[in-house]
């Protein structure tokens, strides 16, 4: 999508497992990867762990959305529970994550995962708390972050 905000930080992690951003808005977010045969486990599969990725790094997106250009917000994730419910196979995998419930300096999510085909392979529920000076949508100047 052209209209996805683009993120001001730096997201090396991403770059390694191709993730991409593909929805972004506030209490929402969508990526995608292309899982191929790097990806794969010994049974002819995707890893979970690649799975476990987008689930984390979708679930953190959905609560780290910012209404300022310039600006940023950081998180960290505390809990994720993960539930494998259908073998990912090499191609498209898109998680879309929804930021459900918040505190001070927390937010929960849930994450659904899919095949390219729209078969659902994966859920996750996650706790994450917001770095300081991240707790708004505003966020803060990312020449302020360190």
């Amino acid at each position: 999508m052209s209209d996805v905000p683009p993120d001001p930080l730096p997201a090396p992690y991403h770059d390694l497992f191709g993730f991409r951003l593909l929805e972004w808005r506030e209490g929402f977010a969508r990526l995608a990867a292309e899982a191929g045969s790097q990806h794969l486990n010994r049974a002819s599969v995707v890893h979970g762990g690649f799975v476990l990725g987008l689930i984390d790094q979708a679930a953190a997106y959905s609560g780290l959305w910012c209404s300022l250009p310039g600006n940023a917000r950081r998180g960290m994730t505390l809990a994720l529970a993960t539930q494998f419910v259908a073998p990912v196979t090499a191609g498209d995998v898109v998680a879309e994550a929804r930021m459900v419930g918040r505190g001070g300096t927390t937010f929960f999510t849930r994450t659904e995962v899919f095949r390219a085909d729209g078969t659902l392979v994966a859920t996750g529920q996650g706790t994450h708390r917001w770095r300081s000076g991240s707790e708004t949508v505003e966020g803060m100047p990312v020449t302020a972050m360190t």
